[in-house]
């Protein structure tokens, strides 16, 4: 009220210079939540003292505040042409470019504001990110373990971390990432927490380690029920707490679940011929032993069991196809522990694959009896 005053008076003598009035009332209003009377204040300033490139700086920023970023990006592009040192304006000039996507741009200007900052952990985070978009994963990881020396962005840089991971398909890292970023947090709503969690959930159930993954999606769900798929992923895998066998079908080791399929496909009425891994689940070839499948003459047809988490689409049972052209198979039938696409249901219609969804899937394994070796767990 009494700086408002001496302005309303107009008087700036030596006892109080104009200069130094603006830059305390702006800094003022700015404290106070008033942005639109502290840039009146800065572009006073700028029109005082037109070589400061601080006032253009403080300027940009309240202009960026108002949702107003190509003002912005001029007062900050001004501020660097009066002094190319200044680390805050091509921090904030940078952080508008990748905001705009523009990617190359940005990464200049943040790197440019580390050159004079190099403890600006946000710019290098942002810089992990636009790594990260282009795929250059190794050096976004080195990015965001600099952020982490911020504890503001610890969280978020372990989860960005675990992420690049996910993309190289390294689940056993993202997962350590992941976890480690679920245990720093302590506020099970925020965010970054419940990302943390959904994407561990993602790596656990990709490593098979489907009851971890449930628990992470439980906990989400807990605090925010419509987040994401989660509420979807929890409907899936509801058999996990009923059913002993779908359990273990979904949970089972790589080579535990190769003797899975093939004592299925016995169960199934059929003897074996050749079984084996392939990615997401198993495959057998099955050669009838009775009239169960047909009356006329005894096939032998390829059959795929898949563990896969969301419904397959008609690329699946064309790849099935193809592997049956291939070895002279004129059958086919698919397991799935999801569903199919109405899509790969049509286009398996007029052709000699059956489509063997989760209901299907789970009358299958009612009785099933596993030899020992196979209920083992790694």
């Amino acid at each position: 009220m009494e700086l408002k005053t001496v302005n309303q008076l107009g008087d700036f003598s030596s006892a109080c210079p104009e200069r130094e009035y603006r830059q305390t009332i702006a800094q003022l209003y700015k404290n106070y939540n008033q942005p639109e009377e502290a840039l009146k204040e800065y572009l006073l300033l700028i029109k005082l003292e037109p070589q400061n490139a601080e006032f253009y700086y403080q300027s940009g920023m309240l202009f960026e505040n108002r949702k107003r970023p190509d003002k912005a990006i001029q007062y900050y592009q001004k501020a660097i042409s009066l002094d190319t040192r200044h680390s805050n304006a091509h921090f904030a000039l940078g952080s508008l470019y990748f905001a705009r996507q523009n990617y190359i741009e940005a990464r200049g200007e943040l790197e440019i504001a580390l050159r004079f900052n190099p403890d600006n952990y946000k710019a290098h985070f942002i810089i992990g990110k636009i790594l990260r978009e282009s795929k250059n994963y190794s050096q976004a990881v080195a990015a965001f373990e600099k952020a982490m020396k911020d504890p503001d962005y610890k969280i978020k840089a372990l989860v960005e971390r675990g992420s690049c991971y996910i993309s190289e398909g390294n689940f056993e890292k993202a997962a350590v990432e992941l976890e480690r970023a679920v245990g720093l947090s302590k506020n099970e709503g925020a965010a970054e927490t419940l990302y943390a969690r959904y994407f561990l959930g993602y790596c656990l159930e990709k490593l098979r380690r489907i009851e971890g993954a449930v628990e992470q999606w439980e906990k989400i769900y807990a605090k925010k029920p419509g987040f994401k798929d989660v509420a979807e992923k929890l409907s899936q895998y509801q058999d996990l707490r009923q059913d002993d066998m779908m359990k273990e079908y979904l949970t089972c080791s790589r080579s535990d679940f190769v003797i899975l399929a093939a004592e299925l496909t016995k169960k199934l009425g059929f003897s074996v011929q050749d079984s084996g891994a392939i990615p997401e689940g198993s495959y057998t070839v099955a050669l009838e032993d009775d009239d169960k499948w047909v009356s006329v003459k005894k096939m032998t047809r390829l059959i795929w069991f898949l563990r896969a988490p969301n419904p397959l689409a008609d690329d699946i049972p064309r790849n099935l196809l193809e592997e049956m052209k291939k070895n002279n198979l004129t059958r086919g039938m698919i397991f799935s522990s999801s569903n199919f696409s109405r899509k790969a249901a049509e286009w398996t219609e007029s052709r000699p694959i059956e489509l063997m969804g989760k209901d299907k899937l789970a009358e299958a394994l009612q009785g099933l009896k596993l030899p020992q070796p196979a209920k083992a767990r790694r």
